[in-house]
């Protein structure tokens, strides 16, 4: 039975895929107590990098928008791998994101909201959460960002 989480994702236009493997020496989400945390997430789909390069010179801000959507489906991927559904999940508490920046580009938190926006459009009120948006000048992989999130889970 598809959680009703799964499915406004999937009416959203992003389907939970599987938990995507770790590229290194790492777990790629951790439960801690009620808290679950994800390592940072890439937008692959499959094992495919969807959006790769510097957001603001390669890629557009629609395009980091999109890619930061899809690496918070693939960290909701990682959370569900751990506690089974999407519904155990109380609160979406934190979400850390970055973002390959090309020089001088400075609206990291714009496309953070990519991913910000999902979270509240599938959770509503227990989506909105803390956060951190960053531009790094690299990222592994030429990804065009990475992305993290926190979440408050029932026992």
């Amino acid at each position: 039975m598809t959680s009703p989480y799964e499915q406004r994702l999937s009416d959203l236009g992003c389907p939970l895929p599987s938990a995507p493997a770790a590229v290194g020496f790492y777990v790629p989400a951790l439960r801690v107590g009620d808290l679950v945390l994800t390592s940072g997430q890439l937008p692959f789909v499959g094992k495919e990098l969807a959006f790769k390069g510097k957001v603001g010179s390669e890629l557009t801000e629609g395009d980091g928008q999109s890619a930061a959507r899809l690496c918070a489906v693939n960290a909701l991927a990682q959370i569900k791998a751990i506690l089974g559904s999407l519904d155990a999940i109380e609160q979406v508490v934190r979400v850390e994101g970055y973002v390959n920046s090309a020089p001088g580009f400075q609206a990291q938190p714009h496309i953070i909201n990519g991913a910000s926006q999902l979270l509240v459009d599938v959770f509503g009120e227990k989506g909105k959460h803390t956060r951190v948006a960053l531009g790094l000048s690299e990222m592994p992989m030429n990804a065009s960002g990475q992305l993290a999130i926190w979440v408050k889970a029932s026992a």
